[in-house]
C-alpha cells in the first residue's frame, strides 16, 4: 500500500528536523497507547495502519482513537463555524484518568489558526494550548509523542476559487486564507524549537511539504486532500510511516485485507471510547456502552489474525 512513500520526506528537511527529541517510546511492558487529535485524528486510518505494524511485529498492545472532528488546544472557533469548536482541555483530564496511556500520541493544530491570516493573539492560545497539553500528559505518568501542525495544501481550494485573500471581513474552514499554510508553517517550527517536556516529535509539516514537493514534479495536480485539510488514505500512510518508525519499527506496506479487518474493528472502539470519555462536540453519534463494544469488537479478531497470518506467510 502506498508504496511511493519510502524515503521521499527526506530529501528537503534535515532528518532532525523531523525527528527531534528522541527517547524510547515503546516498551515490552506498554499496555495502551491513545491517540488524540482532530478530523484527521477521528479518521484514524493512520491508526489502523499503525497497529497493522504492531500486529506484524507481535507486538500486543491496545491503542485507543479519542480523535474529535473539530477539536482544537485553544478554544477559538470562526464565526462561520456552527458551534463552537470543542477544546481538547475540557475532555483530556478524563481522558487520561479513564484511558490510563502509557503513551500519548497527540497532532493538533489545523483548526487553531482558525483559518485567519497570522495573529499574535491566536499564536500565543496555541503555545499556551500547546504547553498546557504537554504539562497534563506529563503529570500523568504517561510518555507523550506529539505530531506537529500540519501542513495546509491550498490546491484543493485554489482550484474551486474558495480561497480569500489578506483584508477579507472573514474566513472559515469553507472559505481559508490562501496563505493559512505560512501560519501552519510557524506553529509547527515553533512547536519544534519549543522547550517542551516531550518524549518524542515529528515535524509534520515539514513531512508533507517534503512528499508534496517531490509528488508534483512529476504531477502538478497532485493532492492528498480534497480541501487541503482533510487527507485521504495516502497522507494517513504518510504520517504512520514516520509514527511506526518512533516506536522502533520499520513500516512496510500494508494488505487491504488486513487495513479493513482493523479499520472495521476500530470505528466501534473509537466510538465507544468517545462515549466513555465524554465531550462536548454535537453531531456525533453515541457508541456502544463500553463492555458491548468490546464484545461486538471481538467478532473482528478471527479475520484480523487470519489477515495478518496471510501477510507473514
Amino acid at each position: 500500500m502506498f508504496k511511493t512513500i519510502l524515503a521521499l520526506t527526506f530529501i528537503l528537511c534535515p532528518l532532525h528536523t523531523m525527528e527531534a527529541k528522541e527517547k524510547q517510546l515503546l516498551d515490552k511492558d506498554d499496555q495502551r497507547i491513545v491517540f488524540i487529535g482532530d478530523s484527521n485524528t477521528h479518521a484514524g486510518q493512520y491508526i489502523s495502519l499503525v497497529e497493522a505494524q504492531l500486529l506484524r511485529n507481535g507486538v500486543s498492545v491496545e491503542l485507543v482513537n479519542l480523535g474529535l472532528p473539530s477539536e482544537g488546544v485553544t478554544g477559538l472557533s470562526e464565526p462561520d463555524h456552527p458551534f463552537p469548536r470543542p477544546n481538547v482541555h475540557d475532555r483530556l483530564e478524563a481522558i487520561l484518568e479513564k484511558t490510563k496511556p502509557d503513551l500519548v500520541v497527540s497532532f493538533y493544530g489545523i483548526n487553531d489558526g482558525i483559518y485567519y491570516p497570522y495573529s499574535d493573539e491566536r499564536f500565543e492560545k496555541f503555545q499556551k494550548g500547546i504547553k498546557d497539553l504537554t504539562a497534563l500528559i506529563r503529570g500523568s505518568g504517561a510518555k507523550h509523542l506529539m505530531l506537529a501542525a500540519p501542513m495546509f495544501d491550498a490546491l484543493p481550494m485554489k482550484k474551486n476559487g474558495k480561497l480569500l485573500a489578506d483584508g477579507a471581513e472573514k474566513y472559515a474552514w469553507f472559505a481559508i486564507y490562501e496563505n493559512y499554510d505560512d501560519v501552519m508553517k510557524k506553529y509547527a517550527n515553533w512547536q519544534l524549537e519549543a522547550e517542551l517536556d516531550i518524549d518524542g516529535f515529528i515535524h509534520t509539516h515539514c513531512v508533507m511539504e517534503n512528499y508534496f514537493l517531490k509528488q508534483r514534479k512529476d504531477n502538478p495536480d497532485f493532492v492528498m486532500s480534497g480541501d487541503g485539510v482533510h487527507i485521504n488514505l495516502e497522507g494517513h500512510a504518510l504520517l504512520a510511516r514516520f509514527i511506526t518508525n518512533k516506536l522502533g519499527y520499520k513500516y512496510v506496506d500494508v494488505p487491504a485485507e488486513v487495513f479493513n479487518a482493523i479499520n472495521s474493528q476500530r470505528k466501534i472502539m473509537h466510538a465507544a471510547w468517545l462515549s466513555h470519555v465524554g465531550h462536548k462536540r454535537p453531531g456525533v453519534a453515541a457508541g456502544l456502552p463500553m463492555k458491548q463494544a468490546r464484545v461486538k469488537s471481538e467478532e473482528f479478531n478471527s479475520a484480523i489474525d487470519a489477515a495478518i497470518k496471510a501477510w507473514l506467510d
